[in-house]
């Protein structure tokens, strides 16, 4: 795994999100409450970019159909076996790092 500086915290207020890339991977990073979470940014349902979904607590719901993930687990909020992959994120003097 390959540690990335993608964004500062400053960029990213919180309760909102950001697609952020990293190679040729797009992440979806969430700031929920001064915590910094980072998913896929691919909904598995049709494609839809989860970067661009709504942000309540940690939910996030896709924009093109309304499938619902927790941003901390990266779990359907309807069907638990439904999963996007998750990635550690942690701050360091005001930058966010994702681990991929």
């Amino acid at each position: 795994m390959a540690v990335h500086k993608v964004a500062s915290v400053a960029e990213i207020p919180l309760g909102e999100g950001k697609i952020v890339t990293v190679g040729t991977r797009q992440i979806a990073l969430y700031n929920v409450e001064g915590q910094f979470y980072a998913l896929d940014n691919t909904c598995p349902h049709r494609g839809g970019p989860l970067g661009d979904g709504l942000l309540n607590g940690a939910v996030v719901t896709c924009p093109w159909h309304g499938w619902q993930f927790d941003c901390s687990t990266g779990k359907s909020t309807v069907n638990p076996t439904v999963k996007v992959a998750c990635y550690p994120a942690r701050v360091e003097n005001d930058a966010v790092y994702l681990e991929l």
